[in-house]
C-alpha cells in the first residue's frame, strides 16, 4: 500500500495533467454539438468494427461445422432423389426445382425463425407462406429426419405442429421391416419420441433405424426419423412402445424442407368416393 501511496505522490502532476485533460475533452465534447456528433460517430464506427471482428472471428470457428452440414444437406438430397426416381430436377434460387418425381414430392426450402421445444405442444415458425405456396398439410423435414406438419399459413410464413406436440401423429415404420406404428410424443425428453402399436412379431434391437412408413399423403415413404433407444411390450394389448432417438437436434433447428404432395387433392377426391 506504501508503495501505492508513494507512485501517487511522485506522479501527482502528471496524474493531475491527465485528469485535467480528460475532463477538459469531456466538457468540450458536451458543449459542441459538433464535436459530441463526431465522437458518437467514431465510437460506433469503433464499436462496430469490434461487432463486425468477433462476427468474422465467430464464423470462421465454425466453417468445418458448417461445411459439414452442407455436406451432409447435398447428400442427403441426393439420397431423396435417388429414392424417389426423380426424372429431371434442377437446383434454381433458394430451393430444390423439381419438376417431375415418380414419387410426386415437390421440395422447397425455408428458415426456422421461432422454434418451440420446452412445452407439451411444441410449434415451429417458418418464413414462407401462402405466396411461396405453401398450405396446411406439408410436411418438414432436414437432412437429418422430419421435424413436422404446416398447420397454418399467411401470406409470408406459415406455423408448423412440431414433433414435440401431442397432437402429432406420424406414420412410421422400422427400415428393416415393414411393421409400422405411429409417432407420439410423451412430452418428456426432447430428444426423444415414442413409437407405438408396433406389433410384438416385430423383430426389435437397440440402435435399429425408425423411417417414415408412407402410408399418408405428407411424408414419402424412407425419410430417416432415428434409432430405438429402447421398448417394451405392453402383456394385455401385444403391442410395443419403443424410445426413439431422434436424429435432428429438435433444440437447434435453422434450416428446413418443405415437401408437397403435388398428387394430393386428386388422391382424396378419389377416396371422398367411397364416403
Amino acid at each position: 500500500m506504501q508503495q501505492i501511496f508513494n507512485f501517487l505522490i511522485r506522479n501527482k502532476n502528471n496524474i493531475l495533467f491527465l485528469l485535467l485533460l480528460a475532463l477538459s475533452i469531456f466538457l468540450t465534447i458536451q458543449t459542441h454539438s459538433f464535436h459530441k456528433s463526431r465522437f458518437i460517430s467514431s465510437a460506433n464506427f469503433v464499436t462496430g468494427g469490434v461487432y463486425n471482428w468477433a462476427n468474422n472471428f465467430q464464423t470462421y470457428l465454425h466453417l468445418d461445422e458448417y461445411n459439414a452440414r452442407l455436406l451432409e444437406e447435398n447428400k442427403e438430397l441426393r439420397n431423396i432423389i435417388t429414392n424417389l426416381n426423380v426424372k429431371d430436377t434442377a437446383v434454381a434460387g433458394d430451393h430444390l426445382d423439381t419438376t417431375s418425381f415418380s414419387g410426386d414430392y415437390y421440395f422447397r426450402s425455408a428458415t426456422v425463425i421461432n422454434n418451440n421445444y420446452s412445452k407439451v405442444d411444441n410449434y415451429l415458425t417458418i418464413n414462407k407462406g401462402e405466396n411461396d405456396g405453401i398450405e396446411p398439410e406439408f410436411g418438414v423435414v432436414t437432412s437429418k429426419g422430419i421435424i413436422g406438419i404446416v398447420d397454418r399459413v399467411n401470406d409470408h410464413f406459415s406455423r408448423v405442429i412440431s414433433i414435440l406436440n401431442s397432437r402429432s401423429k406420424i406414420n412410421a415404420q422400422l427400415s428393416k421391416t415393414n411393421h409400422f406404428g405411429s409417432l407420439v410424443w410423451n412430452g418428456k425428453d426432447p430428444n426423444v419420441v415414442q413409437l407405438i402399436d408396433v406389433p410384438r412379431q416385430a423383430p426389435l434391437q437397440q440402435g435399429d433405424t425408425i423411417i417414415t412408413g408412407g402410408r399418408s399423403l405428407i411424408f414419402p415413404k424412407g425419410l430417416p426419423i432415428g434409432s430405438i433407444k429402447d421398448f417394451s411390450l405392453d402383456p394385455t394389448q401385444s403391442y410395443y412402445t419403443i424410445n426413439i432417438n431422434l436424429f435432428n437436434d429438435m433444440t437447434n433447428i435453422g434450416y428446413v424442407y418443405i415437401i408437397e404432395n403435388v398428387n394430393r387433392e386428386e388422391i382424396e377426391s378419389l377416396e371422398d368416393l367411397d364416403e
